[in-house]
């Protein structure tokens, strides 16, 4: 039944009802407006049944962070090597080589392996932006990760950036364009030919960068998940 396939949120701001992937959480919401009807709601949700069954069908598979996975880091592929030792006091992580060694007291040392894994991308997405904005002689004033949802990258005429710590699982083709298109807006604050050609050469590879992203960003958001 439709109504076991989707999620239905009451938004203040929606003018019509409309179903939206939350790829981070990897259900479907059914966003209605506040006085919508719920028969009226999931009568527009039956009319797209196809399209829901075919997007929940198409996700890819969840990537838990457990002991063997293999999860690709900056473009390099890293073994998880997960210890538990009931008796440690802390969880530990260090990488050798193409291993992540993680010893720790925890079940489930996901919150602690996901704390590493964005200090990571913090660190590693600052280097990267470092450099695209000294191409144009601008500084930078500060770099975060969050766990955005609908937004991979955002920059602010302060001169600070926000990105999508999952962004570390991507190619290293699609990060590096993600990066250039926000330090690009240093000197476009929009989305003119001129910010595109900005882009493009601040991108190492635009092309193969802006495509992956297009079309296989989503897959970000499975890593973590059981």
């Amino acid at each position: 039944m439709i109504e076991d396939m989707v999620t239905v949120k009451r938004s203040k701001r929606a003018k019509r009802v409309a179903l939206r992937l939350d790829p981070i959480e990897r259900v479907i919401n059914l966003v209605i407006p506040q006085r919508m009807s719920l028969k009226n709601a999931y009568f527009f949700a039956r009319e797209h049944e196809e399209w829901v069954r075919e997007t929940l069908e198409n996700l890819a598979p969840t990537v838990p962070f457990a002991h063997g996975i293999t999860l690709p880091i900056f473009g390099d592929t890293v073994t998880l090597d997960i210890h538990h030792n009931p008796e440690a006091k802390r969880t530990t992580l260090k990488q050798y080589d193409d291993v992540l060694m993680v010893k720790t007291y925890q079940d489930d040392p996901t919150n602690r392996i996901t704390a590493h894994l964005r200090k990571l991308a913090r660190n590693g997405l600052a280097d990267i932006a470092s450099e695209k904005a000294d191409m144009i002689g601008k500084t930078i004033s500060s770099v975060n990760v969050r766990d955005t949802k609908s937004r991979w990258g955002s920059c602010s005429q302060d001169g600070s950036l926000s990105f999508s710590w999952r962004l570390i699982f991507a190619p290293y083709d699609a990060i590096d364009y993600v990066v250039a298109h926000e330090v690009a807006h240093f000197i476009h604050m929009n989305h003119s030919k001129y910010f595109w050609a900005l882009c493009r050469d601040l991108s190492c590879n635009f092309v193969e960068g802006k495509y992956w992203m297009q079309n296989h960003g989503n897959k970000l958001m499975r890593y973590g998940k059981k």
